[in-house]
């Protein structure tokens, strides 16, 4: 499953800002020294990282202090226990972000696929499985609700006996999947309300939602409960997360801390930066309040 087709695309970055960027995280003595705060748990979506080596990668991660990865599958969960790092969000269910729950036709395979996927998170000592939508493809709200609701409803039961939390992510129809369903907070809070399980939430995407709502803040303080995980994300361009682009990550990351949020925060920017590592490092200091 291909998280992104637009990567190769979407590394071009100024030269004076490569300067200035990566000047701002050698400087930056607190992920030298490792020493979070403790505030938020930090992880990282692996697919920005995927030209480093899976290994190699592993060990920049022990040796920064991050102690999860987003959006593997069981492929890479042993050498990942192998390095102590966790998988925050699992996948490897599903036919990817196009095609999801809003299609009925593809019920049967998806709960077929589920059913299978959430006993393997479980016996990895996994909590976390991503879903998807689907895209519109001419088919009202209304309707799309309706299907998800009923095909995820019947997945429930196995996902709360393991202690599974499935969780669908909210992504822009505008920039970068258009068409896509779940493109919009209240659509995924009348959702998780129609479904009525603490194991079916929501994927907030801050870069996601900061192009399809803005109001960040506010629907992290009003809405909170119906989110299960975050992922970060510099807007515009989806690169890092400081001055360069229009969020403030301290702010909003304070506001989360502030809901009693005890889940992951992943790092899911494109690095811009010849040293992809030294950007991670940056970002998950500006994160960590």
């Amino acid at each position: 499953m291909k998280r992104r087709t637009f990567i190769g695309s979407s590394m071009a970055a100024t030269a004076g800002l490569l300067a200035t960027s990566k000047a701002n995280a050698i400087t930056n003595t607190e992920v030298q020294n490792n020493k979070f705060k403790g505030n938020i748990n930090h992880s990282v979506c692996r697919w920005c990282y995927n030209t480093i080596p899976m290994e190699d990668f592993l060990q920049n991660l022990n040796e920064l202090g991050i102690t999860a990865i987003d959006l593997t599958g069981p492929d890479d969960w042993p050498i990942m226990k192998k390095y102590g790092i966790h998988a925050s969000m699992c996948w490897g269910a599903g036919f990817g972000i196009e095609k999801g729950w809003n299609d009925a036709k593809l019920h049967e395979e998806l709960i077929k696929d589920y059913v299978q996927m959430i006993p393997k998170v479980a016996e990895a000592g996994y909590t976390n499985l991503i879903c998807f939508s689907g895209n519109r493809n001419g088919m009202n709200e209304e309707e799309g609700l309706k299907n998800s609701a009923k095909g995820l409803k019947q997945i429930m039961a196995v996902a709360e006996k393991h202690g599974v939390v499935i969780q669908m992510e909210l992504l822009n129809s505008k920039v970068d999947h258009k068409d896509y369903m779940c493109d919009n907070v209240e659509w995924g809070v009348s959702l998780c309300n129609e479904i009525g399980s603490e194991n079916f939430k929501l994927l907030y995407d801050i870069y996601h939602m900061q192009i399809m709502e803005g109001d960040i803040i506010r629907t992290i303080r009003d809405y909170h409960q119906y989110f299960g995980h975050y992922h970060t994300g510099g807007n515009p361009g989806r690169h890092e997360i400081n001055e360069t682009q229009e969020l403030y990550y301290p702010a909003i990351m304070k506001a989360i801390v502030e809901t009693g949020f005890k889940g992951y925060v992943a790092q899911e920017f494109i690095p811009s930066w010849e040293d992809k590592i030294a950007a991670l490092k940056e970002g998950v200091t500006i994160c960590d309040i």
